[in-house]
């Protein structure tokens, strides 16, 4: 176990992950840790203006490598300015999204291979992933019932139904190949309940 763990948190539109960071990061800091919360697209000046592109519906028509760039870039900075100056000073780091998102969203729902994400991924981070992901999985027709009544809603928050069952079963399939690492946390129930599995989990590789 290394001294500070990095660990992300994945899932669809509605699945509840933001209240869930915010557990995780509270469980931590009562453990006695430091611990740097972020999230992707975003984390640093660069990339939350990156994100407020990505998001814009005005950019309904981006291209699917622009998107899958872009994504990238931003976390190029996010990992240099604060996500591996944190893990260096012994600071666990909770993210909302990290790349199992580009593979999820790029590739399931945009339908870009998989190897090509997998060689911006060798290139922009290296060796550096997380070690621990939890992936809340939640229906697609819960999912977007949660989130129907916010105003405003972002491109990706635009997309249809197939699209979001091709990012959740590429959710799935990652954690099918890497039982080691993934997570699958059922997100569908009350987050109290969500909350209590993942708890079970956190404490286990927390101690």
């Amino acid at each position: 176990m290394s001294r500070t763990l990095f660990i992300s948190v994945e899932g669809i539109e509605g699945a509840g992950k933001s209240t869930q960071v915010i557990c995780i990061k509270e469980c931590l800091e009562e453990a006695g840790k430091q611990v740097v919360v972020t999230r992707e697209p975003g984390g640093t000046a660069i990339g939350e203006a990156v994100r407020a592109l990505l998001l814009d519906p005005v950019n309904a028509g981006m291209a699917d490598d622009t998107e899958l760039l872009m994504m990238f870039s931003s976390r190029a900075e996010h990992i240099a300015k604060v996500i591996q100056p944190a893990l260096s000073a012994d600071k666990y780091v909770v993210c909302d999204r990290f790349t199992d998102a580009t593979y999820a969203y790029q590739g399931g729902g945009r339908g870009i291979p998989s190897h090509r994400i997998a060689i911006l991924e060798d290139w922009v981070q290296g060796p550096l992933r997380p070690d621990l992901t939890f992936v809340l999985d939640v229906p697609v027709a819960i999912g977007l019932e949660r989130v129907r009544g916010r105003s405003g809603k972002d491109r990706f928050e635009r997309e249809d139904i197939a699209f979001f069952s091709r990012v959740r079963d590429a959710y799935i399939e990652r954690v099918r190949q890497q039982p080691e690492r993934y997570y699958l946390i059922d997100a569908a129930p009350p987050s109290t309940v969500v909350k209590a599995s993942i708890m079970e989990v956190l404490k286990a590789w927390v101690g």
